[in-house]
């Protein structure tokens, strides 16, 4: 799974620092921050309407969306997977 998720962060990556025509990615890039975090608020509420349904496929699909968002919303905000990794490392170890 970790492997997917730093293929997804690269290209999302990628597509802030080249942003190509017809690209969602970049359309979100251009959108600006705000939308950015719209977004992830959106698909939060799709998923906890998606965990009331029981529906596996639509839990997994809009699971997916926000994990997709969010990393988005990480990129424009400079914060990487290994950031958060390594906060949740250090958050554990606090215990």
């Amino acid at each position: 799974m970790d492997d997917m998720l730093d293929q997804l962060e690269a290209v999302i990556r990628d597509r802030r620092r080249n942003p190509a025509p017809g690209s969602y990615t970049s359309r979100l890039f251009e959108a600006g921050r705000e939308k950015m975090a719209q977004k992830v608020g959106e698909e939060a509420v799709e998923v906890l309407i998606a965990a009331l349904r029981e529906n596996r496929d639509e839990q997994l699909d809009e699971l997916a969306d926000m994990f997709y968002h969010t990393l988005v919303l990480m990129a424009d905000l400079d914060i990487s997977l290994d950031d958060l990794k390594r906060r949740l490392r250090e958050r554990h170890q606090a215990r």
